[in-house]
């Protein structure tokens, strides 16, 4: 699929979430970095641009409305998903990204320079040893562990009228394991993400 293909792909599924299409391009960039560091440094498990585009760019950004305040941490981002796409969308939103990975985080800062992210700071550290100095209005996963453990591991970061959010996860062990960890699950959003069959889900919770 050549690049001009992929951009239209990335547009039509941004105006289908009623997103600003101003940095299609910036996004598409990340992608094509992405992709090539990928065949060296095995960064995710997709590899194919068409899949990239829906499955890391659109699938994040189907996320995006639910945002709230102007700070947020992606914890275990890997190769930057979500919060790379959020920084992009918005260059205003200061965003952290967290993972213990050298590789993944050597890639973040490659891709960080190219792409002149100004709003964006990465860390490489394990998330239950990260202190940061002002907790966030967002502490958001995708996908980085069961989401009682994301919670306890992660919920010193959450700011007290913050959110955590966690990309999928089962329903029921989710509320009884938040409660465990001084958080009420608030919200579970059925989250459609356009030109995908499978269903996503999206947990919100606060703290207790």
């Amino acid at each position: 699929m050549h690049v001009k293909q992929l951009k239209e792909l990335l547009i039509d599924g941004l105006k289908d979430l009623n997103l600003d299409t101003a940095q299609a391009d910036k996004l598409i960039d990340y992608v094509l970095l992405l992709e090539k560091w990928n065949k060296t440094y095995n960064i995710t498990a997709i590899r194919d641009l068409k899949q990239m585009v829906i499955l890391h760019l659109i699938d994040s950004a189907s996320v995006y409305r639910y945002l709230i305040g102007n700070s947020i941490i992606d914890v275990g981002t890997g190769g930057g998903i979500p919060g790379i796409i959020f920084a992009i969308l918005n260059p205003q939103l200061n965003t952290t990204l967290l993972d213990s990975s050298q590789k993944k985080t050597r890639f973040l800062r490659f891709a960080q320079r190219q792409l002149k992210l100004a709003n964006v700071t990465i860390v490489c550290q394990r998330v239950e040893k990260y202190q940061a100095i002002k907790p966030y209005d967002v502490v958001i996963s995708r996908a980085f562990t069961e989401v009682g453990n994301f919670l306890k591991l992660s919920g010193h970061l959450c700011a007290d009228s913050g959110q955590m959010l966690a990309m999928k996860g089962p329903r029921i062990e989710s509320e009884k394991n938040a409660q465990e960890q001084g958080f009420e699950l608030v919200q579970d959003i059925d989250v459609k993400v356009p030109f995908l069959e499978a269903q996503r889900r999206l947990l919100v919770f606060n703290k207790l």
